[in-house]
């Protein structure tokens, strides 16, 4: 009921928003995302909505003997975007809603017991030259992998590096730079100071702050379309592009396992606090039709163990993971893609993920706005054990 009346108040106020505009802007699909510009030129919003459907089905493998099969259907996310400028197209914003059950989960009392559903809710002031600040809730400047749109992947879903070590969302302050070393090599850097307690918080800061810093050096140039932060070569780059980029995140006496991820450190006297640090390394190349993404992670802490509050040894979940990712779109916008990850942790995890290997196969219909994607992935474990998982996506993006 809540998420309906969300809709209907987002819907009326969008319709109200063109009835007293000067100009809509008409595009074909997959062209863009319908834009509204006030009659004064003094605002502008662009709508946008997507949805993925999802269908998965997994088996367990132990000593060769497959379970039975485990199948889901799943409305993997379903997203509402609003973004353009306010006053001046030097001010810009960006406000992104999930309306799914896994967009929304993971409702706490940290988060007052409700659902999440602010994604992105952030302002960009574009103050000097070069020079770009950001304001609010969005994702923080870590692993390329997060970065990426979930609309806009190679695979059907992100890699288990990123499910086990992105630094996500979070609510601070963020400052964007970029300059040229020469007539093509770009160098792009931004300082992120945040909450680093993860996104909707609302309990405010219970462990120390969060500081991410990350460096991007692109030395051919930039690519086509922000080719950079999207999975395959979808522009077929005619000459060769490589990004590169270094990241280094430091959570102060957080309060969760995965730096602002995971769970919170409970213990009978409030809250296990230590010192976070992680490192991505990433690089992205593309070159007519060929894609290729690899990226490294370490993260680590001063105090690794503590004690919960139901007496239980508890460990930080650190370690590190390496994920590597190949593709080649051929011309009828057929693409092939393989992947491999490894997951070491430096502590034991029960029934702990330890190696995936994926073949995926997507049909683009309209680049990634209209696309169906499916993949195989191979597991293992370090209990021996393996699984064996099919999945079967849709996407559809305005």
């Amino acid at each position: 009921m809540i998420q309906l009346k969300i809709v209907w108040i987002m819907l009326f106020f969008f319709v109200t928003c063109i009835a007293t505009s000067q100009e809509v802007t008409k595009t074909k699909f997959g062209q863009g995302n319908l834009n509204i510009i006030a009659k004064d030129s003094s605002w502008s919003m662009k709508f946008a909505t997507r949805f993925q459907l999802l269908s998965t089905t997994a088996w367990d493998i132990n000593d060769d003997h497959y379970s039975k099969s485990k199948t889901d259907f799943l409305v993997r996310r379903a997203r509402l975007k609003f973004g353009g400028f306010a006053y001046s197209p030097k001010l810009k914003y960006k406000l992104e809603i999930g309306l799914s059950n896994r967009d929304i989960s993971g409702s706490s009392e940290y988060t007052n017991n409700t659902p999440r559903y602010i994604f992105d809710a952030v302002i960009k002031w574009n103050f000097y030259k070069n020079f770009t600040l950001w304001a609010g809730q969005t994702k923080l400047p870590g692993n390329r992998e997060r970065v990426i749109s979930s609309a806009n992947l190679q695979f059907v879903d992100r890699s288990m590096l990123n499910s086990a070590f992105n630094i996500d969302r979070d609510i601070g302050l963020q400052l964007w730079h970029n300059f040229k070393l020469s007539d093509k090599f770009i160098l792009k850097e931004v300082f992120a100071f945040s909450q680093g307690e993860g996104r909707n918080i609302t309990t405010g800061n219970l462990g120390g702050h969060q500081y991410t810093s990350r460096i991007e050096l692109l030395p051919f140039g930039d690519f086509k379309g922000k080719g950079d932060y999207k999975g395959g070569d979808l522009y077929r780059e005619q000459k060769p592009k490589l990004a590169l980029g270094i990241t280094y995140d430091f959570n102060a006496n957080a309060v969760k396992d995965r730096s602002n991820q995971g769970s919170y450190m409970k213990t009978s006297h409030g809250f296990h606090e230590t010192n976070i640090y992680t490192v991505f390394l990433d690089a992205m190349f593309k070159y007519k039709g060929l894609s290729f993404m690899g990226e490294f992670t370490d993260r680590n802490a001063d105090e690794i163990t503590f004690v919960n509050t139901a007496g239980d040894i508890k460990n930080v979940k650190v370690g590190n993971a390496l994920n590597i990712q190949i593709g080649y779109l051929f011309k009828n916008n057929w693409e092939i893609a393989t992947r491999y990850t490894n997951l070491n942790y430096h502590t034991t995890i029960s029934n702990e993920l330890k190696e995936q290997y994926t073949l995926g196969v997507s049909k683009y219909i309209v680049g990634h706005n209209l696309k169906v994607q499916s993949d195989i992935t191979y597991s293992t474990k370090d209990s021996d054990s393996s699984g064996l998982m099919y999945r079967l996506q849709f996407d559809i993006h305005f």
